[in-house]
This record gives C-alpha cells, sequence and structure tokens, in this order.
C-alpha cells in the first residue's frame, strides 16, 4: 500500500498539489501572455485577467473545498483523540471555526479580483490569511497539549516553527502593504500589474509580495505536516432507515447500514 492510500492521507496531499498547481498554471498562464512581470507578482494578479483568472478562480474554489474536508477530518481526528478534555474540545472547536473561515476567503479571493472589487477582495485576503494563522496557531498549541500521549515533541516544534514564520510573514506583509496602499504613492496602485523599478514604491510591491508567498509556504507546510497524522484515521457514513418503504407508515425497525466514507478501515 501506497502512502498515500494509508487512512485519509490524500486529502492533504490533494490539497497541497491542487493548490500548488493552481498557483503555477495561473502563474505560467500569466507570465505567457505578459499579464504581470515574471519576478514576484502578487499571487491574486496571476489570476486578474481572463483566461488565467478563470483557471485561478475554478481550482482555488476546489481547493477551498478540498480544505474544508482536511479541517473538518482533522476536527474529528482530535476530538475521537481527547473526548473528555474541557481545553482540548474548546480549542478545537475554535480551530474548526477559524479553519472554515479561511476556506470561505479563499473562495473570495478566487472569485473577486483585487481590480474589480478591491474591498471584497482585501476581505477575503484578511479571512484566508488572518483566520489562517489563527488556525495554525489553534492547531499548534492543540498538539502542545496532545504530546507527548499523542505524538511526539518533533510535530509540535515543527508546527511551531512554521507559525513563526507565518506570523513574521504576516506582519511584513501587513506593514508594507500598508505604506504601499497608503495615498503617497498615487491612487493607481491598485490596478497596476507592471512594475519597473524606478517606479514609487517598488521596493515596498517587492517585500510585499515577498512576504505573501513565504506566508503561502508556511501554510503548504503547514498542511503537509497532517500527512502522517491523516494515515491514522477513516470515516464512515452510517444510513438509518425509519422503515422498509418510503410511504407514510409506522416506522419499523429495520437494519442499519454503515458503509466506508472516502477511505478504507485501517
Amino acid at each position: 500500500m501506497w502512502w498515500f492510500q494509508q487512512g485519509l492521507s490524500f486529502l492533504p496531499s490533494a490539497l497541497l498539489i491542487w493548490t500548488a498547481a493552481a498557483f503555477i498554471f495561473s502563474y505560467i498562464t500569466a507570465i505567457t501572455l505578459h499579464h504581470v512581470d515574471p519576478v514576484l507578482p502578487y499571487i491574486s494578479d496571476t489570476g486578474t485577467v481572463a483566461p488565467e483568472k478563470c483557471l485561478f478562480g475554478a481550482m482555488l474554489n476546489i481547493a477551498a473545498v478540498l480544505c474544508v474536508a482536511t479541517i473538518y477530518v482533522r476536527y474529528k481526528q482530535v476530538h475521537a483523540l481527547n473526548p473528555e478534555e474541557n481545553c482540548i474540545i474548546r480549542l478545537n472547536k475554535a480551530g474548526l471555526v477559524l479553519g472554515l473561515l479561511s476556506c470561505l476567503g479563499l473562495s473570495v479571493v478566487a472569485n473577486f479580483q483585487k481590480t474589480t472589487f478591491f474591498a471584497v477582495h482585501v476581505c477575503g485576503a484578511i479571512l484566508t490569511f488572518g483566520m489562517g494563522s489563527l488556525y495554525m496557531f489553534v492547531q499548534t498549541i492543540l498538539s502542545y497539549q496532545m504530546q507527548p500521549k499523542i505524538h511526539g515533541k518533533q510535530v509540535f516544534w515543527i508546527r511551531l516553527l512554521l507559525v513563526i514564520w507565518c506570523g513574521v510573514s504576516a506582519l511584513i506583509m501587513l506593514t508594507c502593504s500598508s505604506l504601499l496602499y497608503s495615498s503617497s504613492f498615487g491612487t493607481d496602485i491598485v490596478q497596476k500589474l507592471h512594475w519597473n523599478p524606478e517606479d514609487k514604491g517598488y521596493a515596498l510591491h517587492m517585500i510585499t509580495a515577498a512576504a505573501e508567498w513565504s506566508m503561502s509556504f508556511s501554510f503548504f507546510g503547514f498542511f503537509l505536516t497532517y500527512i502522517r497524522d491523516f494515515q491514522k484515521i477513516s470515516l464512515r457514513v452510517e444510513a438509518n432507515l425509519h422503515g422498509l418503504t418510503l410511504y407514510d407508515t409506522a416506522p419499523c425497525p429495520v437494519n442499519n447500514e454503515r458503509t466506508r466514507l472516502l477511505s478504507r478501515d485501517i
């Protein structure tokens, strides 16, 4: 059995591969058609102009669905491992809400381009990166609470380093983007897709774009740590029938049926 066939490990694997493909394909298309500069464009700039915006939006919507599934499975796994610890239960629920909000933001970013709906796009980015960062932080706390009983200390330290990486990137991106989008650099910054070294704010643009890509890579690294955990879990769905027909009759006892959901038992 291959590693990605064990448990539900294919979920975070598919999420990482599909999201990376969305970034790569939209970037290559935008560069080929000269819609953006090849050196450090914003991620969303590579999905601003047709036809790459269609590819970018469609693929990120699917990535958001995969992310929802991954976050939900992680929630169920933590809940099953710690069914009676109130602190972990509360943190786990908070992580689920933060993760789902981040997925919603990803879909908003995919469907509302910066040059067309700037305010909506920024709200989506805040949800994606802001709630996503908080989700990583909560999951890192959970990893600390569960080690060494549930898993080794290495997992906690790796996730902690990734959260620090994400936090530093977020701070740099927030600071530089706030300065860049101030009125001192003109009003056409939002519509600007091509930058020259002589342009005002060029250095801030490059730093902001680098921080955005760096933050995205920290997300990739964090979900990569889920692969081994997901090898230890499978989900099942149970169908409860209240009668032997679909007519409005009195319910009678029937046998329930359980079927595999997404994965084989391990």
